[in-house]
């Protein structure tokens, strides 16, 4: 499948990939999009592709999921032609992993300010939220063979144009763009901007350039309270920190410092 697009049909207001690709053609992330109008997941799509041999770096985008997901299985709610919802197939070295979830939500947040002119921050581990409420979740999902990466892909929701408050289920902890700034925001650009400063992390991960300071930096989550699901167990404690492998370091009420490689957090105010 060489062309542009699987795209079957083409209605008002979808993403005009091909001149987004025609821009990332220098680029390993970007210089191949594949636009779907209708599938089960980017992220399925992804990984078929993956293990039939795709080149790293292309972008599963579609305007409609019916089996969009998030973190725990959860669903992602995403009406037809208003957010973005992609998935970006890598080949990262092991050591790398880590780097691939900060990374991404880095180009998120980066990109999501650039569109909005709001501030952005990163709830750990892989959030971004507009004024306390949740406009992109970042998925991580990898495949080894042997001791190694055989791929890992990327999937990456953003909430663009779209009304959470129609979504009983999100309404209260989500937002979008265009509620927030009272105005609809362009996808393509947006798509554009944020693959950008994607490949950009990446090829920086690639150099061997750790992310985690300014991963941190962009979190809203370090020097809170916060209590941590993790494994069958909530952990309470103030989140302090995060080390090189982006693991959450909670120091809690007797002292003892607790490091959470993933889970659940709530913050406590």
């Amino acid at each position: 499948m060489d062309g542009l697009s699987p795209l079957s049909k083409v209605t008002e207001g979808d993403l005009d990939v091909e001149a987004v690709q025609a821009a990332l053609s220098d680029r390993v992330i970007g210089r191949r999009i594949l636009h779907f109008d209708l599938v089960g997941s980017t992220m399925d799509e992804a990984r078929r592709s993956a293990e039939k041999g795709e080149r790293e770096g292309t972008v599963f985008i579609a305007e409609e999921q019916t089996d969009g997901r998030g973190r725990f299985h959860r669903s992602w709610v995403s009406p037809r032609g208003e957010n973005l919802s992609l998935s970006v197939l890598l080949r990262p070295a092991a050591a790398h992993l880590p780097s691939m979830n900060m990374a991404a939500t880095l180009a998120v947040s980066g990109s999501i300010t650039e569109a909005s002119g709001l501030p952005s921050a990163i709830k750990w581990p892989n959030d971004v939220r507009v004024r306390g409420r949740k406009v992109s979740g970042i998925l991580v999902e990898t495949v080894m063979e042997a001791g190694r990466v055989d791929h890992a892909v990327v999937g990456i929701g953003v909430n663009v144009n779209f009304d959470p408050s129609s979504f009983p289920e999100i309404a209260s902890t989500a937002t979008s763009l265009r509620v927030e700034t009272g105005r609809q925001v362009d996808r393509g650009r947006l798509l554009r901007t944020l693959l950008e400063r994607f490949d950009s992390l990446y090829g920086r991960v690639r150099a061997g350039h750790s992310l985690v300071e300014e991963w941190a930096a962009g979190m809203d989550t370090l020097g809170r309270r916060v209590q941590v699901a993790w494994r069958g167990q909530v952990v309470e404690g103030v989140a302090e920190s995060v080390d090189e492998q982006g693991n959450l370091m909670v120091r809690r009420a007797d002292g003892s410092v607790f490091t959470a490689v993933a889970g659940e957090v709530t913050l406590q105010v």
